[in-house]
Order: structure tokens, then sequence, then C-alpha cells
């Protein structure tokens, strides 16, 4: 029933709906508001949001519930029984826990490891794999993907264990599976374990040690320090971007690409072919520390457009659940970092990528187009600040990076694509060019 404040909250029938609105409302004791679409909604006052959230830890005392009111009867309709507890004791049912069959379970343990951001995880880390100049096995490509996939399965459960009682509070996110009791913490806490154990160890054994200790890391940086500071400050926004930008470094490593340079001889600049004229190794970018630089700061800035945007649009449920982000506390500031890093994406991958050699400079022009409808939204969304454009950013931020990621495929250095699909000239010469190099490096090898 809209229209009646509280402290009437229950369920009243259409009759007395139509009662209570023709009633006096001095006399029944009501505070009555008819919804009008016509008023302009105050902004809400989000430090009212804040209350002392101690009262749902072990060691807390839980609040004392005030008795409810019982309302006399208007004009024949009685409505008091809604608020009798010996009629809410009487009526209450229960639904019965449903069995934990092995579909049910499967189906939970998705919900744990938040599909829909570990495929994303997945996807930034084969990323890095596919972008790196080095070749690879199919046993490291799906060792790579599944390993990745634990870690964050592990530290998304982790976090949804650390956050109950909150996300109890949030309309998004009350449907999870430890607030709604579909599984215990117990159980829960044994698959985050089961998870964050099997990930490294499989990164470690099949991969490479550099590779599973990124992936460890990852969990603790996501379950640990950004879960924690998600209460506490701001800065929480900056460590989960830290986080994003983590997986595309573990695809880079699993296929041999170092993270730091052994000397700074490796560190080379590929600059467009009217300025320089020396031919650079396509190899040399896997020693190149601005690539994975490159990769680093693609997925960290893209969080922010990405995730202001949308914080902007949840920002009173995070207000209502206590989280210190800042959407809540600074709007105008949240707009100003998502601009802020839309801007940064454009030199960190159009010329970053180019001159760090993964990619040829012909990626700096393609990609202007997406760079400039991302940026436009930002801006509008920094100018303006309403829901409207925070919500366009978002959209943007969703086709953005796969786009972004495909165009750097498409321009990888050394990519032949041509080849690929049999338009290549002199096939027949061009194989037994091949074959007589293959032959000469067997025999340098040799050598």
């Amino acid at each position: 029933m809209r229209g009646v404040g509280s402290p009437l909250v229950a369920y009243v029938c259409r009759s007395c709906t139509a009662n209570l609105r023709n009633a006096r409302p001095a006399a029944l004791g009501l505070h009555i508001r008819l919804a009008s679409t016509a008023v302009d909604r105050k902004q809400a006052n989000f430090s009212a949001f804040f209350f002392d959230n101690h009262r749902w830890s072990a060691k807390g005392k839980e609040a004392p519930v005030p008795p409810r009111p019982v309302l006399q009867a208007v004009r024949g309709h009685s409505i008091d029984a809604a608020y009798s507890p010996a009629v809410e004791t009487s009526v209450t049912t229960y639904k019965r826990a449903e069995a934990l069959t092995p579909r049910r379970l499967a189906k939970i343990y998705v919900q744990l490891a938040k599909s829909n951001l570990t495929v994303l995880v997945v996807l930034t880390a084969m990323a890095g794999v596919a972008l790196s100049p080095l070749p690879t096995t199919v046993p490291v490509l799906l060792s790579t993907a599944l390993g990745t996939a634990l870690c964050s399965a592990s530290a998304n459960a982790f976090n949804q264990i650390q956050e109950i009682p909150y996300d109890a509070q949030m309309a998004r996110t009350r449907n999870r599976p430890l607030v709604r009791r579909a599984i215990s913490p117990l159980h829960a806490t044994a698959f985050a374990v089961t998870t964050g154990v099997a990930g490294p160890a499989l990164l470690c054994t099949m991969v490479n040690p550099t590779t599973a200790l990124l992936g460890a890391a990852n969990i603790a940086l996501y379950a640990g320090a950004y879960t924690y500071l998600k209460r506490k400050s701001i800065v929480n926004t900056w460590v989960g971007a830290v986080v994003g930008g983590i997986p595309p470094l573990m695809g880079w490593t699993a296929c041999g690409g170092s993270l730091l340079p052994s000397s700074l001889q490796n560190v080379e600049l590929v600059l467009p072919s009217f300025l320089s004229s020396v031919t650079t190794d396509v190899l040399a970018a896997a020693e190149n520390p601005l690539a994975p630089l490159a990769l680093f700061l693609l997925l960290y800035s893209w969080q922010f457009p990405h995730f202001n945007g949308l914080s902007h649009l949840v920002r009173e449920s995070y207000a209502q659940a206590g989280y210190r982000m800042l959407c809540v506390l600074d709007p105008h500031k949240n707009a100003t970092v998502a601009l802020r890093h839309a801007l940064l994406l454009v030199p960190a991958t159009s010329i970053l990528f180019p001159l760090a050699g993964l990619t040829t400079w012909g990626f700096a022009l393609t990609s202007i187009v997406p760079h400039a409808i991302c940026v436009d939204a930002a801006y509008k969304f920094w100018k303006f600040g309403g829901e409207k454009q925070a919500r366009k950013v978002f959209q943007h931020s969703l086709w953005y990076l796969p786009v972004l990621l495909g165009l750097m495929m498409f321009h990888k250095r050394g990519m032949d694509w041509g080849s690929w699909i049999g338009l290549g000239e002199g096939g027949d010469v061009d194989d037994e060019a091949a074959g007589e190099s293959e032959q000469t490096s067997v025999e340098a090898a040799s050598t």
C-alpha cells in the first residue's frame, strides 16, 4: 500500500486502503502521505545509514525490537490482527529447506564463485596469453584458465563469508546463498579453502611459480585487504583496481614473459616506421617491462569507469550497509575519478601497447573511436552527475573492454592474418622457405 507511512507497514486490503485515505489522520494517529511523481525527491542523507553494524557481530548485542502498535478498527474493518504476536505465531509458516542435491550444490558453488566476475577474470588472463609473443601449449593454456578460475572463486567465496550481515541489508545482494542460508558458512569456508589451495597449486605445478604467486596474491588482496577496507576507507576502490589488473599479468607470465627486465638493454621502444627505420625482433617484447605494464594499466584504469558508474546507481544500498564508497561520501569526486581514468586509458593503450611492441601502430588509429565514445560518456557523467549519465558510463564499459582487446589481437605485432585465411602469396615458395629456415635452426641448435 503506497501512501501510508510508518508505523503501518502490514498488508491491508483495498477497502481498508480507501477508508484510511478518507479517514482523518489525526483521529487515527497515523502519518499519511500520498505518493506523487510531481514532488521532487530530496537527496538522501547517507550519513543516517551509517548506524552501528556491530550489533550484527557475535560480540555485539542486538538492539531491542520496539513493540508493534495495535490499531483500532477503521469503519468496521479490523486491522490489529496483523500486529498481534499471538496471531503471528499461529499463522507463521516456515519453508522447508531444499535438499542439497548435486545439481543444487553445483548451482550454489557457481553463485559463491560469482560466475560472471570469474568468467571476466579468466578472459582477461587469456588476453595476456593471446598478446604474448611467446608460444604456449594447450596444457599450459588450460591450466592457466582453470587455475585462474579457482583463485577467483576462492576470493569471491571468502568475500561473501565475511559480508553475510552486510549483504543482507542490500537488495541486490540479499539473495546470495549465505544470506538465504542455502549453505552453511562452514561449508562455504571449506569450498573457499579448497579452491584457494587448488588454484595456486595447479598453477605452480602445470604453469610456473610466478603465475601461482600472482594468483595467491590476488586471493589475499581481494578477500583480505579489499574486503576489509570497504567499511574503513575509500582506498578500497584503488585496491580493487589492483586486483583487476593482476589476471592479465598471470596470462603474460604463464607464457614465460617476465615482469621485470633482466637488464636495461631489454627496454626497447618500437617507434613508428616514419620515425625509425630500425626493425625490432617480435620476441623482444617478452623481455620488455613496458608490455606487462601496459596490460596492467589497461585493466587497472578500466575498473574506475566501470565500477564508479555502477556504484553511483546503487549508492543508497552501499550507504545502507555502511560501506565507505566514494559514490556515497563524495559523488562528484566519484565522477571525477571515472573521467580521469577514462582519459588515462587513451595513452596507456593507444601509445603504450605499440611502443612496447605488442601491437602495430595501426592500433593507435583504430582505437580512437571506442576511446572517444567512453571519454565523452565519462565527461557527461562528470559534468551532470546524474543516474542517466552514470548508466551510460557503465554500459559503455561493458563493450569497451572486449572491443579494445579484439582490436589488439587484430593489430598484434607479427600476426599475419592473410596467411590464416589463405591469402598468402606464393604458398609453395613460402612453405619451402619455412622448411629451409626450420632446418637451419635445427642445425644451429645441434651445433
